[in-house]
C-alpha cells in the first residue's frame, strides 16, 4: 500500500517537474485533484487504469469545477470497474454510454464519485454515508462504499483533495 502511494506521489510530483520549467515565470501552483489523476494515470502501477474517468471529467466539462479551491474527495473507479459496468449496459465506451444514457445521466453518475471536504480513509471509514455532489448520499461500511471496495486510499492532491481509488463505479 505504502509503495502505491509512494508511487502516486512520484507520479504527482513528477508531474511538477516535468511541467517546472515550462511554468517557471508563472507563480507556482500544487497539484490539483484532476492534475494529481492525470499524472497517476501517465506513469507509476497504476498508469492508465484512468483514461474513462478522466475521459469523462473532460468531455462533461467537470474539470475546471474539480480544480478549483475547496477541497475535495474523489473515490476514482479504474478502467476495469467502467468496463464492467458498460459490459452490464451492452454497450463499450465511455461514448457509447454518453450516447445511450446522456449526458445529465453520466455527469450524475460521475459526480456520486466526489465528496465536499478532504475525508482521509480514518474518516471515511468511520462515516456510515458521505454526501456526494450529486445531492445523493453513498453507504460506507467498512473499506467499502456502495459495495465498492476502496483498494487504494489517501492520495493525496495539495490544492484541493484525496483520492481514494475504488473498483466498481458508484452508482447513484
Amino acid at each position: 500500500m505504502r509503495r502505491l502511494i509512494a508511487a502516486f506521489t512520484a507520479g504527482a510530483l513528477a508531474l511538477g517537474i516535468i511541467a517546472g520549467p515550462a511554468l517557471a515565470k508563472q507563480p507556482a501552483k500544487s497539484p490539483t485533484i484532476v492534475d494529481v489523476a492525470i499524472a497517476v494515470n501517465s506513469d507509476g502501477p497504476f498508469a492508465g487504469s484512468f483514461d474513462t474517468l478522466i475521459e469523462l471529467v473532460v468531455d462533461l466539462g467537470l474539470a475546471p469545477a474539480l480544480s478549483q479551491n475547496g477541497q475535495l474527495t474523489v473515490f476514482a473507479p479504474t478502467d476495469d470497474a467502467f468496463d464492467a459496468l458498460f459490459s452490464a449496459l451492452g454497450v463499450s465506451s465511455a461514448d457509447e454510454a454518453r450516447a445511450a444514457l446522456g449526458d445529465d445521466a453520466v455527469r450524475n453518475v460521475v459526480l456520486y464519485h466526489v465528496a465536499k471536504g478532504e475525508r482521509y480513509a480514518a474518516d471515511v471509514v468511520t462515516s456510515s454515508q458521505i454526501r456526494m455532489l450529486n445531492g445523493d448520499f453513498a453507504m460506507v461500511d467498512g473499506a467499502t462504499i456502495d459495495g465498492a471496495n476502496i483498494i487504494v486510499t489517501d492520495v493525496d492532491a495539495p490544492t484541493n483533495g484525496i483520492i481514494h481509488v475504488v473498483d466498481a463505479v458508484l452508482l447513484p
